[in-house]
C-alpha cells in the first residue's frame, strides 16, 4: 500500500473527528439553550403564581376588612337603633299623662326611626356583599390570565424544543452530505499519483456510508 493510500484514512478519521466535534458543540449548546428557556419559564411560571397567590390573599383581606365594617356598621346601627327606641320610650313616658296623642305620635316616631335604621343596615350590608362578590369575580379573572399565560409559556417551551431539535437534524444532515463530496475531491487528486507509481494499483475504498449513523450516537 502506497503513503497516499494511508493519508486518505487518516484525512477521514480527522473530518469524522470534526464532525463528532460539531455535533458535541452543537449538542451542548442545544441543551444550554433548552436548560436556559425551562429555567426562564419555570421562573415566569413561578413569579405567576406567587404573583396570583398575592393577589388572592389581598383580596381575602380586603374581603374580611370589608366584613368587619359591615359587622360594624351593623352594630352601630342596632345600638343607634336601641338607643333612639329608649330614647322615644322615655319622651312617651315623660308626656304619657299629658296626652293619649303625643303617646302615640312618639311611638310611631320611634318605630319610624328603627325601621329606618334596619333599612340602613340593610343596605349597607347589601353594599358590602355586592361589593366582596364584585373583589371576588375580578379575582377569578385575573388567575384565568395567568392560567392562559402559563399554558402559553408551555407551548413556547414546546415549540422551542421542536425548533432546536430541526434545526440539529438538518446540521446533521448537512454534516453528513458534504463529507462524501470532501472524499470524492480527495480521492480525485491522488488518481495520477496512483497512476505514475504503478497502473495496476487498486482505488482506494471509501469509508462505509453505513457506518456514519454510529457516530451520531
Amino acid at each position: 500500500m502506497s503513503m497516499t493510500q494511508q493519508e486518505i484514512p487518516s484525512d477521514t478519521v480527522t473530518a469524522q473527528h470534526q464532525a463528532l466535534q460539531v455535533l458535541n458543540l452543537a449538542q451542548r449548546t442545544a441543551e444550554e439553550h433548552v436548560a436556559s428557556a425551562r429555567r426562564s419559564a419555570e421562573k415566569i411560571t413561578a413569579d405567576a403564581r406567587a404573583g396570583a397567590e398575592q393577589i388572592v390573599r389581598d383580596a381575602q383581606a380586603h374581603a374580611q376588612n370589608l366584613q368587619q365594617e359591615a359587622k360594624k356598621s351593623l352594630s352601630e346601627a342596632h345600638v343607634n337603633a336601641q338607643q333612639i327606641a329608649r330614647d322615644a320610650q322615655a319622651k312617651a313616658d315623660a308626656i304619657r299623662k299629658q296626652a293619649e296623642e303625643i303617646l302615640g305620635d312618639a311611638q310611631t316616631k320611634a318605630e319610624e326611626t328603627a325601621k329606618l335604621a334596619q333599612t340602613n343596615a340593610d343596605e349597607l350590608k347589601h353594599q358590602a356583599q355586592q361589593r366582596y362578590e364584585d373583589v371576588v369575580g375580578g379575582l377569578a379573572a385575573k388567575r384565568e390570565a395567568l392560567q392562559r399565560q402559563i399554558e402559553a409559556l408551555e407551548v413556547f417551551d414546546r415549540d422551542y424544543r421542536s425548533r432546536i431539535t430541526a434545526f440539529l437534524q438538518n446540521q446533521l444532515r448537512s454534516l453528513w452530505v458534504d463529507e462524501p463530496k470532501v472524499n470524492a475531491e480527495l480521492a480525485d487528486s491522488t488518481l495520477p499519483a496512483q497512476t505514475a507509481g504503478s497502473s495496476a494499483a487498486p482505488k482506494p475504498a471509501e469509508p462505509p456510508v453505513a457506518d456514519k449513523p454510529d457516530n451520531k450516537r
